[in-house]
């Protein structure tokens, strides 16, 4: 058997809440570093080589989600606060290796490491897979009022229309109404100029918009999910996404000042797009990469088939306001973005993600008591508005 195969005890416990803990605590020595690496590294290798093969690709590689998820942290900040929480929920101490025994604890060490990988998927890779692309389009704020107004009373959580509508427009102010990667210019806006205009209608800067007739519907794309600090109907975030939030904390300490509240819809969360390429960056399948040594500069790659995105990859430098009054998107988010992006595709975590979901749209689960639908069940509840 498989030691980091669940085992039905264990099956539907991978909430590991109030066990471990991912806030921030005193950086490690140097030296306790060093022995926190070469252990936690002899723990992943060994279950690594057990781990064997993924039943089909219906599974996904918990030890290397595990190692890559460390290995992407941004900061040894970062990576301290990581390993911390990885030997407190095996119950381990931080840097000793008297208390590592393959030979007597495999299976018990094997369902520790499982159930960390698999909280790290239930409360992370998940639900956040599951709620990109999904970036309200709202209507125009007048409309958008009259709908409230029809509906009764006001929510109040966090991501109202009004907000993303504003986000909406100063993202399409900022990227000159064009998508960032296709440069494809936005149809909406094509038409009211030409309209207006006729043949002589310009694009932002001032070039014949026929001299060049690409246009799309283009949407406002968030970095990192919309949903990911949306109350709802309640005043408190559930816990599954305060939980969401530490994991993000713990790849870059101190990013989720960038998102929090209202923060969440500003313009350095959100890049324009078209919609097929809003999908496939919310999927994770399309990801920015930093050019060095040069300023909201970027490789744009994906891990799809070449066919099917025939224009990457590309280099992109953003566009900005010449005045500087909308920010641009924040390299730091978009390396969260990319960083998110490696470990699905690496990890097979991705896959195995895309076949819960196709469950989940289709309902074509059976009550089994298997891992999955538990995990159907608990995406349901604890983030019901990814398929609203």
């Amino acid at each position: 058997m498989d030691p980091t195969s669940p085992s039905p005890h264990h099956r539907h416990q991978s909430s590991l809440e109030g066990i471990i803990c991912f806030s921030s605590e005193p950086a490690l020595e140097a030296g306790e570093r060093a022995r926190a690496r070469q252990k936690f590294y002899r723990i992943i290798d060994h279950f690594r080589a057990a781990d064997g093969s993924r039943s089909g690709g219906c599974q996904y590689n918990r030890p290397l989600l595990i190692r890559l998820t460390y290995e992407h942290a941004r900061s040894e900040e970062s990576q301290d606060i990581f390993l911390r929480a990885f030997f407190q929920s095996m119950a381990l101490s931080v840097d000793s290796e008297n208390d590592l025994d393959f030979e007597n604890n495999e299976q018990d060490l094997g369902s520790a490491l499982s159930r960390f990988a698999d909280y790290l998927l239930d409360n992370f890779f998940l639900p956040l897979r599951a709620s990109s692309g999904k970036t309200p389009q709202p209507s125009p704020l007048i409309h958008s009022a009259i709908q409230r107004a029809q509906g009764g009373g006001v929510q109040d959580f966090v991501g109202t229309p009004e907000r993303v509508a504003g986000l909406r427009g100063d993202c399409l102010i900022r990227d000159r109404h064009r998508c960032v990667i296709s440069r494809r210019f936005d149809l909406e806006e094509a038409s009211k100029r030409l309209n207006m205009n006729g043949d002589e209608a310009e694009d932002d800067d001032g070039n014949l918009l026929l001299a060049d007739p690409k246009f799309s519907c283009l949407e406002v794309a968030h970095i990192l999910p919309h949903s990911l600090t949306k109350i709802g109907n309640g005043s408190q975030l559930h816990p599954s996404k305060k939980a969401a939030l530490d994991i993000l904390n713990m790849f870059d300490s101190g990013v989720i000042h960038l998102i929090e509240g209202n923060d969440i819809d500003r313009p350095r969360n959100a890049i324009t797009l078209t919609r097929d390429l809003h999908t496939f960056f919310g999927n994770f399948d399309v990801f920015f990469e930093p050019l060095p040594d040069q300023e909201h500069t970027y490789r744009i790659q994906s891990f799809l088939h070449p066919m099917a995105i025939q224009e990457l990859p590309l280099e992109r430098t953003l566009y900005l306001t010449r005045s500087r009054t909308i920010e641009p998107p924040s390299p730091r988010l978009l390396a969260l973005h990319c960083a998110i992006a490696h470990i699905l595709h690496l990890s097979a975590a991705g896959d195995y993600i895309n076949k819960i979901l196709r469950d989940l749209e289709w309902k074509d689960t059976q009550a089994d008591g298997s891992t999955e639908l538990g995990r159907l069940v608990a995406l349901r509840l604890m983030w019901s508005e990814v398929h609203t």
